[in-house]
């Protein structure tokens, strides 16, 4: 009987199917596409700068302080001290050149005394030295400023000029016609050396 039972059991098992493999893993989806570009409008690129030399003359700027040819401003200075117009004048182009990028350079010069360049070089350096503290205190930072004693030219002039990035540096404007021939004045074929940029002492704010 119980050898009966058992080979009915092993017969059982060996009829019964085989179970079902597992389905496989269905593979992931395709990504999807990316979007088509955006067409953008044409943007013009920004306009640059005006050239500090071309710039009009601020606001309130006072009569003495004249544009000269070539770009910038000219000035007569032969007092001691700057006037209090010329001063406040010198301020409103600080600020005036605060948004203009680059370096401005204050050109001195003294008339005298004839016969001593040394002095007549001092001189010059001590109002280039003023009208830079002018600028400075319109706002235009120290570090941007280049000061030029130029002493005793062949104009013999006291006078100052303020010099924009872009201006004609001084002697190089057209030459003023000769009074007593009308024709215009002789120049030399190869002008003097400009005197190298002076560095002031940082001045505290």
């Amino acid at each position: 009987m119980a050898a009966g039972a058992a080979a009915g059991a092993a017969a059982g098992a060996l009829a019964a199917p085989a179970p079902a493999p597992a389905p496989a893993d269905a593979p992931a989806p395709p990504a999807a596409a990316p979007p088509p570009p955006v067409a953008l409008p044409d943007t013009p690129p920004p306009a640059p700068a005006p050239a500090a030399a071309s710039l009009p003359p601020p606001p309130g700027l006072p009569d003495a302080l004249r544009p000269r040819e070539g770009g910038g401003y000219r000035f007569a200075f032969s007092e001691e001290t700057l006037p209090a117009a010329t001063k406040a004048g010198l301020a409103l182009l600080g600020r005036h050149y605060l948004a203009v990028p680059g370096r401005i350079v204050v050109a001195a010069q003294a008339s005298g005394p004839t016969t001593d360049v040394s002095a007549a070089r001092r001189l010059s350096l001590a109002r280039a030295l003023e009208v830079r503290q002018a600028l400075i205190e319109g706002g235009l930072p120290s570090t941007r400023i280049d000061v030029r004693a130029l002493g005793r030219t062949a104009d013999a002039a006291d006078q100052v000029d303020i010099l924009p990035p872009g201006a004609a540096p001084v002697g190089t404007q057209r030459p003023a016609a000769s009074a007593a021939s009308g024709m215009p004045a002789a120049t030399s074929a190869e002008p003097a050396p400009e005197p190298a940029p002076v560095t002031p002492p940082a001045v505290a704010r």
